[in-house]
């Protein structure tokens, strides 16, 4: 908004151009959504209160975690509200990227929103059934992937990681390639969600990646020198990611151990498909494994558990997801969080690497 309304008026006022760059625009967009976040997460969290939205803890879960039961949660509409608020402010709103990507992240939230509700209608941890809730999620997988299909201009081929010239044409299956990532991150990211900061803290460290990754692959000179797919108008997707990186900064302050207010599902399947939604845009989808390697293991710790018992009647984790594994293994909260985000930003070295290393 501000980027229509303040960019023309650099031809009487020279200082206004600055209005054309999108680093200037992320930037801004960044201390939009940290500033909104941390003005607004005090009203918030004493709303909830008043409304008794509060989270409900599993009763099959670590001990410790019963002393959080009462937590305000859906918290999440604070992350997109500030999120939202800040793109629309900063960002090119005639960029198709743009709007796409807020629409699936609003999507997934809606879906998480309702997932939420149903929990503190039924005062308990289960909320709509997962095969509702996967259905949702492939339904806005199958719906961004048949937009990008048949986006004249978009590039379907997938890129490898480490290699210059290699990549993969899947024809029609790249529908279902792109809702696989849709549903895989809103799941690995909701799965991820189990400890105080812990999730939020990992988004960060991909958002930061990948807003390198967005502006890199929508500059044509900057994606021509590393030998990466060039998508025209992507860069805008920048500011999206700036803003991203302001809410959930801004979160983290309230999420933080102790948490103050959880983000709920309408926080966490927001963010996952948010994320694979940016990968996508930026033609990184494969890095999106790497740089988030911590979500990958927390889905497949579940997957491997589930199986394992199925199969054998036998456990290979103390507790899946793979935190509460720790946890009953004896590790602190805040140790299991901080080691986590350690690993995260080696994982995301690793895939800025990738620019490089092919």
């Amino acid at each position: 908004m501000l980027y229509h309304l303040l960019y023309p008026l650099h031809q009487i006022y020279s200082a206004f151009n600055v209005f054309r760059y999108i680093t200037f625009r992320t930037i801004y967009a960044i201390l939009t959504a940290l500033l909104l976040t941390l003005i607004l997460g005090p009203w918030i969290i004493k709303k909830l209160h008043s409304l008794n939205v509060k989270q409900y803890i599993r009763e099959d879960g670590p001990a410790a975690h019963l002393n959080k039961r009462g937590t305000p949660t859906m918290g999440g509409i604070l992350i997109l509200l500030s999120l939202t608020t800040a793109t629309l402010l900063w960002g090119d709103l005639t960029n198709i990227y743009l709007w796409t990507t807020l629409i699936i992240t609003w999507g997934l939230g809606i879906i998480g929103l309702i997932d939420d509700t149903k929990k503190l209608r039924s005062k308990s941890s289960h909320g709509i059934s997962a095969r509702v809730k996967l259905w949702g999620q492939i339904l806005l997988g199958i719906a961004l992937g048949t937009f990008l299909y048949l986006l004249p201009d978009f590039d379907k081929d997938i890129t490898i990681p480490f290699f210059k010239k290699v990549s993969l044409d899947l024809g029609i299956f790249y529908i279902a390639f792109v809702t696989l990532i849709i549903v895989g991150t809103s799941n690995a990211v909701n799965l991820t969600d189990g400890l105080d900061g812990l999730a939020i803290g990992l988004v960060l460290f991909v958002t930061a990646t990948y807003l390198l990754f967005t502006y890199f692959a929508g500059h044509i000179k900057i994606a021509t020198y590393l030998q990466i797919p060039y998508v025209t108008g992507s860069g805008e997707v920048t500011v999206f990611c700036g803003a991203l990186l302001g809410a959930a900064t801004g979160f983290l302050w309230f999420n933080t151990y102790p948490a103050q207010i959880f983000m709920g599902d309408v926080g966490s399947l927001a963010l996952g498909g948010a994320l694979g939604t940016i990968a996508i845009i930026s033609k990184h989808e494969i890095v999106l494994a790497i740089v988030g390697g911590i979500f990958v293991a927390e889905a497949l710790s579940v997957i491997f558990q589930v199986a394992s018992y199925k199969l054998r009647k036998k456990r290979i984790f103390a507790m899946a997801p793979l935190h509460h594994h720790f946890e009953l293994i004896g590790w602190a909260e805040p140790k299991i969080i901080v080691r986590f985000w350690i690993i995260a930003g080696i994982l995301a070295l690793v895939a800025i690497s990738t620019l490089k290393l092919r």
